[in-house]
């Protein structure tokens, strides 16, 4: 009986901290907190905002860790509460951290050191032996300051935003260093954390590849060939980094060359009017689809019926860039052939011509070159598309990066 209960000590029980439980576009999330459980991880999921109304991916019924909201919102009374006895009862600490968080003059800040207060109220009561936070925003902040108050460690994936654009260096800055670790989804990402806001954490930053479960993504060969003409797929939030602008753009350089296909973007966003109204401008509305934002069973029926997938990713005017989409992940490992755009970490993803066609960003013409290409040739879509499940197998299968982040978890900066 010992043994036993020396094992089940190996994997203590940690906490998750992120933006929003559950969240349409945070499929990665999803995907590893099922990953950890299923590697026999006690998870308790600790979300800053309330679900808004979007859809729900099926799999999020197969998440066993109990989901608790931290929102001012709708919690702001047991949040004062818990507050208020924290600093009764660990006056020095709490005005230390306190103090801490006054420092940045943000009263979004301040707000995020009150929710860690009520964080820490619930650990008191029920511990976890280590935090990880999602995104360098929110998340990261809470757990920072949930850590100054307990002394749990924590560490945080950084994605893509986050660091670019969301958050202040110096706060950043602050999080890298007293993170017991730093996980970042590519060795762009890793290179740009350490030489422009924390060269001395080099030990600390760790490249972990979003992992995806392929199971979620058949990969069938030959392609089951639907009536019509073939499908230019693109799935992504309708935002300026995804560069959407730039496939309605070749799409409609291709049906001047009188190429027949359709393209079906699956994704919500803000710019969704700006799109359509461009669709309708070029005379495209017949063959450009917007079907909106989907769970992920309807999206992986649009991969198995894809021709080509299309993200034409940019680098936007404020700095903001994508990661690693997971979207690209995804159609590479359902056996769609991939273009996409020598962005941030999306050529350490895909080697052009040999698992996918990577074009420069902001160019409609070489877009729709190479969308012209691959819908001209059976044989090219096919050599690429094996290649390129392949790659996903060896390289971003979710058992991978969720053992390395296990790793990371139980063994610190694991150096």
């Amino acid at each position: 009986m010992e043994s036993m209960g020396a094992h089940s000590h190996q994997i203590p029980t940690l906490g998750y901290v992120v933006s929003t439980w559950p969240r349409l576009s945070q499929t990665f999330v999803l995907t590893e907190v099922v990953a950890l459980e299923r590697r026999g991880v006690r998870l308790r999921i600790f979300s800053v905002k309330d679900p808004g109304g979007e859809p729900i991916h099926a799999k999020v019924a197969q998440v066993r860790a109990e989901v608790i909201y931290l929102s001012l919102h709708r919690h702001w009374k047991r949040i004062v509460r818990a507050n208020l006895r924290l600093a009764w009862e660990l006056p020095g600490r709490y005005v230390r951290a306190l103090v801490h968080a006054l420092s940045y003059r943000r009263l979004g800040v301040v707000r995020r050191f009150f929710q860690a207060g009520y964080l820490v109220h619930l650990l008191r009561r029920e511990p976890v032996a280590h935090l990880h936070a999602h995104f360098a925003t929110a998340p990261t902040l809470v757990a920072m300051f949930a850590s100054e108050l307990t002394g749990i460690p924590y560490t945080f994936t950084a994605h893509a935003k986050d660091i670019y654009v969301d958050t202040r260096r110096e706060l950043l800055r602050a999080e890298i260093e007293r993170a017991r670790a730093v996980v970042t989804v590519s060795e762009y990402n890793r290179q740009y954390l350490l030489n422009q806001i924390s060269p001395a954490s080099n030990g600390k930053v760790h490249c972990i590849y979003n992992g995806l479960d392929l199971t979620d993504f058949k990969f069938r060969w030959p392609r089951a060939s639907d009536p019509g003409p073939p499908v230019i797929l693109s799935v992504a939030r309708l935002i300026p980094k995804k560069g959407l602008g730039d496939l309605i753009e070749a799409a409609a350089i291709l049906q001047r060359r009188g190429r027949a296909f359709k393209v079906e973007i699956l994704g919500s966003g803000p710019l969704r009017e700006a799109l359509e109204t461009r669709t309708a401008q070029l005379g495209l509305g017949g063959c450009v689809e917007f079907r909106g934002a989907q769970p992920q069973e309807i999206v992986s029926l649009a991969y198995q019926r894809a021709a080509v997938f299309a993200l034409p990713c940019v680098l936007t005017a404020d700095g903001d860039r994508d990661g690693i989409p997971t979207a690209v992940l995804e159609a590479m490992a359902s056996g769609v052939p991939a273009v996409s755009t020598r962005v941030s970490g999306i050529p350490e993803l895909m080697d052009s011509a040999r698992d996918g066609v990577l074009v420069p960003p902001s160019n409609p013409l070489m877009l729709a070159e190479a969308l012209d290409q691959l819908l001209a040739d059976p044989q090219l879509r096919d050599r690429l598309a094996r290649a390129a499940r392949a790659k996903v197998e060896s390289q971003f299968a979710v058992e991978r990066s969720s053992s390395q982040l296990l790793n990371l978890f139980l063994n610190g900066a694991g150096r």
